[in-house]
């Protein structure tokens, strides 16, 4: 491993998946590591045991002490959660320390023959579309796997790939200023932590710099044509020429769609749209953003096309469940924001909708007011869920609407119960929160997996009479 960092002095807040990683990665790097975290963990505890100076109920930055901690250090490492308004970071950048967080630091790592990096990013769909491109570099006889935002942190990448499928968030890519992937896609851009960012440049800012290497002129960026936001950003990107994609007719600078097969900018087909999964315009876009980056690594289109064929997507993702009385019952709780959410919105004629959460700051205004006609009635959880059926009461005055005030484990039994009685047959009721999930669960898969559970519980009861 590189030697960048011996006898350097770091300081690593958290000891979540990246903050462990991070100060063990640097650690064997040879840094002078110390790692702070609010309470006494096992992670903090191993991480002592390697020869880490850890500080316990530290690292808010809230007090003198905190603060305190930056004394001497050259680097401070953060969780990609950390806002850059947390007082330990704005300390750091005020005072001239280098802060970043777990990517940075795998790129800063990376040695002589190091595996090249393909990465994405975007509003929605970019584990579904990193976990399609690695699908199609393995088609391709290709060492690899999908890693970043998604899993196995970038500092512990095994040893044996050629190239790397990366997931990166704006959360990793604001803490970051080195990190420049050899080609690097924006998947689309609406309205999302703006609470963290401050505002929607800032948001769309840090997602630009997926294309650090293309402005430098080393790299490809790669861009949606259909979303003005990206392809605005796409044509002022600079360095070598963009790729876009569209779901429109190809050309010569842009993967398309022709006669219902995905089509690559010279005219080749790759596979038809129909066979793509998870169903969705939206997944077709985000198949030809993974065939445009898998291109401008020189996979062949045969490659591709058996990539795709034979992709297996991830759970959680416009899901269908089963079918209960003539009701089909689709999970998308990966839906976590209305851009998501208006995807699989706009997937099926009639819906009973299932949404609410935390909403993070953006409006759903726009949302309910595109699909008001189509949906044939809502249930609504949630701390925001209020939100929601303001917006609802706007646009659809006569829709019924079910509130679920409960946040306990029944909450998702009471919310599919509600659904089946306001669905008919050849509707589909949809879990698409269009907001985060963390208020009652544990994250989106766990509360795609409880309404799965309670759909199914459902089922079993209309079966059993």
């Amino acid at each position: 491993m590189s030697s960048v960092y011996e006898g350097r002095r770091v300081l690593v807040v958290g000891t979540g998946t990246a903050g462990a990683a991070s100060a063990r990665a640097l650690l064997k790097a040879g840094a002078q590591v110390t790692v702070t975290d609010q309470k006494a963990t096992d992670a903090l505890a191993a991480l002592r045991d390697l020869g880490a100076v850890v500080s316990v109920g530290a690292g808010s930055g809230s007090s003198v002490g905190d603060l305190g901690l930056l004394s001497g250090i050259s680097d401070l490492v953060v969780s990609p959660g950390v806002p850059p308004y947390h007082p330990l970071a704005a300390a750091a950048v005020a005072g001239g320390i280098d802060v970043y967080s777990e990517p940075e630091l795998a790129w800063r790592l990376r040695g002589p023959g190091a595996p090249p990096w393909l990465a994405l990013t975007g509003t929605n769909g970019k584990t579904t579309t990193v976990t399609m491109l690695a699908a199609i570099l393995r088609a391709a006889g290709h060492q690899t796997g999908a890693f970043g935002n998604i899993g196995v942190p970038l500092v512990e990448v095994p040893d044996g790939l050629d190239v790397l499928a990366v997931e990166l968030s704006s959360f990793q890519l604001h803490w970051s200023s080195q990190l420049a992937p050899e080609a690097g896609a924006i998947l689309n851009l609406a309205d999302d932590h703006l609470e963290w960012h401050g505002d929607f440049a800032a948001y769309a800012g840090a997602k630009e710099a997926i294309w650090r290497s293309a402005r430098a002129g080393t790299g490809t960026a790669v861009g949606n044509a259909d979303d003005p936001r990206v392809f605005a950003a796409l044509t002022r990107a600079g360095g070598k020429s963009p790729v876009a994609f569209t779901l429109g007719a190809p050309a010569p600078d842009r993967f398309g769609v022709t006669d219902g097969r995905l089509t690559t900018p010279d005219g080749q087909p790759i596979i038809e749209a129909d066979r793509i999964k998870p169903a969705g315009t939206h997944n077709v876009a985000n198949a030809l953003a993974a065939a445009a980056l898998a291109v401008a690594y020189g996979v062949a289109v045969e490659a591709i096309r058996d990539g795709l064929a034979g992709y297996v997507p991830e759970p959680h993702r416009n899901a269908y469940v089963t079918t209960v009385a003539g009701v089909d019952y689709v999970d998308d709780s990966k839906a976590t924001n209305p851009h998501a959410a208006l995807a699989s919105l706009t997937a099926y004629p009639r819906i009973v909708w299932v949404a609410g959460g935390q909403l993070k700051g953006v409006d759903v205004d726009e949302l309910v007011q595109t699909v008001a006609s189509r949906l044939a009635g809502a249930v609504l959880l949630g701390v925001d869920r209020e939100q929601i059926a303001a917006a609802l009461a706007r646009h659809a005055p006569e829709l019924p609407v079910v509130q679920v005030a409960r946040t306990d484990d029944g909450a998702m039994g009471e919310v599919v119960a509600a659904a089946a009685r306001l669905a008919q047959p050849g509707d589909t009721v949809l879990l698409a929160p269009a907001a985060a999930s963390k208020d009652m669960f544990h994250g989106y898969d766990h509360r795609g997996s409880a309404y799965a559970a309670a759909v199914r519980a459902l089922a079993t009861d209309v079966r059993d009479g």
